[in-house]
């Protein structure tokens, strides 16, 4: 998928595509949105939670840290802090003591208080719905923004983590190396209806099936438009 000619190429130097290009990417993404609306046309977080506090704290506690850890430690957590108010007249001291299996607990204990301080001090103690208001928050970065505006309130944003920026390179939609550029070229891309599931659908397929280490390419339903599965198979014709 080199080559100067190339609409990810160029969308990896920071040249816009062309209408042709723009329509054989639209393209794939309409194939992925078809083909997983018919097998969960509702996909959602694995994060468990209530309300828009506990995901926001479920959030911040699953950087770097798998949902089913975060899912094993908020029970207790939110328990003793059952709603932003309470967390927020914590110290960082007494909430590690809830989080300490999870990783960075040191950080994320400091990020939890800092953040239901500043929902009280300055949201009136309710979360905002906005993303760019949602980055204001301590350990809210743009990623976990967008996930959490989509989830809780439909907001058409599209948030790029790991196994979204994995999958979408994998898929031939571009060949660039920072998230914001994917981000961009999705929003550009995926139909506003569509953004609050886009993320979701890739980033299940990433976790379970288009793995990191050894992609279960049996299992996909995205072969036929996917570059990578592609190259794969011409390899092993050629071996």
């Amino acid at each position: 998928m080199g080559g100067g000619g190339s609409g990810v190429g160029r969308v990896r130097q920071g040249v816009g595509l062309t209408d042709e290009e723009k329509a054989r990417l639209k393209k794939k993404i309409d194939f992925i949105i078809q083909t997983f609306k018919k097998v969960d046309a509702n996909p959602t977080t694995e994060l468990k939670y209530r309300n828009a506090y506990e995901l926001v704290v479920a959030t911040i506690l699953s950087a770097q840290c798998t949902d089913r850890r975060v899912n094993a430690i908020t029970p207790a957590l939110f328990q003793r802090y059952p709603t932003v108010e309470s967390l927020a007249r914590a110290t960082p001291e007494e909430v590690y003591e809830y989080i300490k299996t999870c990783s960075y607990p040191n950080n994320k204990a400091k990020y939890l208080v800092a953040m239901a301080r500043k929902v009280v001090q300055e949201f009136g103690g309710r979360i905002p719905e906005r993303a760019r208001d949602l980055m204001r928050l301590p350990g809210v970065g743009r990623k976990s923004a967008h996930v959490i505006a989509a989830t809780l309130y439909g907001e058409p944003v599209i948030g790029v983590d790991t196994h979204v920026f994995r999958v979408t390179r994998r898929l031939g939609l571009h060949r660039m190396r920072h998230p914001h550029q994917v981000e961009r070229l999705l929003m550009e891309l995926v139909p506003e209806g569509d953004r609050p599931r886009f993320h979701h659908w890739l980033i299940l397929h990433g976790r379970y099936v288009c793995k990191a280490r050894n992609p279960d390419c049996g299992r996909c339903l995205l072969t036929e438009i996917c570059e990578e599965y592609k190259r794969r198979v011409q390899k092993e014709g050629d071996g």
